[in-house]
C-alpha cells in the first residue's frame, strides 16, 4: 500500500504564491519522490505541486487556505515539509534581511 498524507496551510506571505514563492515551492516539492498536488479547495482542482506554471497560475493570495497532498515515498516528509515552508512566509524574511 502506497503512502499518503495530507493537510492545508494558510498563506500569510504579502504577496501569497507568486513568482519567488512559486519557484520554492515547486524547487521543495520537486525534491520528494512522491507524487505531490495542491489545491485552493478541498475538493479541488488539484494540479502537480511540482509544475512552476499551475502552481503560479493558481494565483494564491495571502488568506489563501492552500489545500496540499502527496502519495508515494516520502508522503508524509513533503506534505510536512511544504507546509513549513508556507508557514515560514517561504524564507521572504530571511532573503529580505541578507538583501538589505
Amino acid at each position: 500500500m502506497s503512502a499518503s498524507a495530507e493537510a492545508m496551510v494558510l498563506i500569510t506571505h504579502d504577496v501569497g504564491l507568486h513568482a519567488r514563492p512559486s519557484v520554492k515551492f515547486t524547487k521543495l516539492a520537486k525534491s520528494f519522490a512522491a507524487e505531490v498536488e495542491v489545491a485552493l479547495a478541498a475538493n479541488g482542482p488539484w494540479f502537480d505541486a511540482k509544475s512552476i506554471v499551475k502552481v503560479m497560475a493558481a494565483k494564491a493570495p495571502k488568506g489563501t487556505l492552500l489545500y496540499i497532498r502527496a502519495k508515494g515515498d516520502g508522503a508524509s516528509e513533503a506534505v510536512e515539509a511544504l507546509v513549513d515552508l508556507v508557514q515560514r512566509d517561504f524564507d521572504e524574511e530571511a532573503d529580505h534581511a541578507r538583501s538589505a
